[in-house]
């Protein structure tokens, strides 16, 4: 990583990673499931930050020159199809944005992942950085953007279908299309964000930071609950999907 290219507070910022094991995927969780416990030997928890939004900038730029080469080479090994492990970090400083991260592709299929200045500055610490950072990128790993699209088509189509074969003129038909759309994509994201919390998981522990300390991050958040179309997880379901990624490696079964 180039240090030059990060301006003072993480002002028009813009990190360029230079760029097959089986996929580390664990099935979610079943609700009420026991969550298994870790063996010894995670990473030191990092200290907290100074609490501020520079020294949260600070702490952002310390996690991405140990966050690029984890991701880059996980990318490399998991991917199952033959996508680009180019990724581009960037972070969105526009004042009144809510915290919030995203994974998106550009034109030429190169991984993008943004973050807000205020989802940095509400962070704690390195570990609950780095486990957005791998979040984040596990999804473009795990090709979900494109899943997501298939999923909404599917959805749409059917729905529908089912309005115009009822009798539906074209305006109903068009609605139920449109519902169809997001039923159908978020129906499905809440088993995805639980796979990229695990796969997000190992990745921020081969970096070197503690993923269990890091998903603390969500007991600063609202909890989704499990509601039929929330489109995350509930709290319980992730941290408990975190312990389970972080007692897979150190059994052995996936690294």
């Amino acid at each position: 990583m180039n240090g030059g290219r990060w301006a003072a507070g993480i002002m028009a910022v813009v990190l360029a990673l230079a760029g097959c094991a089986p996929m580390p995927v664990a099935p979610p969780m079943p609700q009420g499931a026991p969550v298994p416990l870790p063996a010894p030997g995670l990473p030191a928890p990092s200290a907290p930050h100074s609490g501020t939004p520079d020294g949260a900038a600070r702490t952002f730029v310390q996690v991405m020159r140990r966050m690029e080469p984890a991701v880059r080479q996980d990318c490399l090994n998991r991917r199952t199809r033959p996508i680009s492990c180019d990724f581009v970090f960037v972070v969105d400083d526009r004042p009144g944005l809510e915290p919030n991260a995203f994974q998106t592709v550009d034109r030429n299929g190169r991984p993008i992942v943004g973050f807000t200045l205020s989802l940095i500055a509400q962070t704690r610490n390195a570990d609950e950085i780095a486990f957005v950072v791998g979040h984040e990128a596990a999804h473009h790993i795990l090709n979900h953007l494109d899943r997501k699209s298939g999923a909404a088509s599917t959805a749409a189509v059917v729905l529908g279908s089912i309005a115009s074969a009822y009798g539906g003129d074209q305006s109903a038909v068009e609605r139920a299309q449109e519902i169809g759309a997001s039923v159908g994509a978020r129906y499905y994201s809440r088993d995805w964000e639980l796979e990229a919390d695990y796969l997000g998981s190992i990745i921020t522990l081969n970096a070197g930071f503690d993923p269990i300390n890091g998903s603390r991050l969500f007991e600063r958040i609202p909890d989704p609950g499990n509601h039929v179309l929330g489109t995350h997880p509930s709290r319980a379901q992730r941290l408990a999907q975190v312990r389970r990624a972080v007692g897979d490696v150190q059994a052995g079964r996936v690294r």
